[in-house]
């Protein structure tokens, strides 16, 4: 499939600059390290508050394999970003309309299997097609769990990205590894804590995050910036099963709130 790069693929290989300087497209890459924290349901009503601030906003499911955005969003996608890639369809074919104004949804594939003798350069050349097309002010991009080829090379896009943990001590280990690896290319990374009742705990941890980084010498001018917390909340796993946003349908609940907190938080740290 991959190795028989399309017309259009080709057309996404010669662009030469992803940052594309000239565009206020903004890039956040929402990652996690540990699976099964939330990640993409934060990712969702990120969205969606975004677009009541009156952000034009795309959200790129790059789980390879594992895409499960289009559920949240309920739609059954006709084309996703790898049909786009494998020249089975129009860029704008992908560009997929959401119930809520001023999303749009680029769906990944469940399921899709790759190897290393794909070209997974051209996974994250989609998102250069759309800071090109000028149509958004901000492309939020959620990766997969882990730290494998494929969601390093997506956080290689962009100097905004947001991990998303909890409190669970092997999700907390594999953001301090995605710490490390970032440090040595990035300049931040900022937390969001999911799961977690008090703002506090996250900010405690955080600290302790960073003076685990002073003490095992990585880099000093790297910094963590905690963005706030998300409580934990029944209804928030009752609205992703009728496939719903809690932002909207919980919108007076404090997990609402918080996560508005965090959102005037990132919008004052990406660039």
């Amino acid at each position: 499939m991959f190795n028989q790069i399309s017309t259009q693929a080709n057309k996404l290989v010669s662009l030469t600059n992803r940052r594309f300087s000239n565009s206020s497209t903004k890039v956040i890459v929402v990652t996690s390290g540990k699976g099964g924290v939330g990640k993409s349901t934060i990712t969702a009503n990120i969205a969606y508050l975004l677009s009541l601030k009156g952000k034009k906003v795309a959200v790129l499911d790059a789980d390879i394999g594992l895409a499960n955005l289009q559920v949240l969003f309920d739609i059954k996608p006709k084309f996703t970003f790898f049909d786009y890639i494998e020249g089975n369809c129009f860029f704008d074919d992908i560009l997929l309309s959401t119930a809520y104004k001023n999303v749009t949804l680029i769906a990944g594939k469940s399921g899709y299997q790759y190897t290393k003798s794909n070209n997974s350069m051209l996974f994250t050349r989609v998102v250069d097609e759309i800071i090109a097309s000028n149509k958004f002010d901000i492309v939020l991009v959620d990766t997969g769990a882990g730290l494998n080829e494929h969601v390093q090379e997506f956080m290689e896009i962009s100097d905004n990205i947001l991990a998303v943990t909890t409190t669970d001590p092997s999700a907390l280990t594999d953001v301090y590894a995605l710490l490390k690896m970032l440090s040595l290319k990035k300049d931040k990374l900022m937390l969001c804590f999911n799961h977690t009742s008090k703002y506090d705990t996250g900010n405690t941890i955080t600290k302790s995050l960073k003076n685990l980084a002073i003490k095992n010498k990585l880099n000093r001018k790297f910094m963590v910036q905690y963005l706030g917390n998300v409580s934990e909340m029944r209804g928030i796993s009752i609205t992703g099963r009728l496939r719903k946003l809690f932002a909207k349908e919980l919108n007076k609940e404090i997990a609402s709130k918080e996560l508005n907190l965090v959102i005037n938080n990132l919008m004052e740290q990406i660039r």
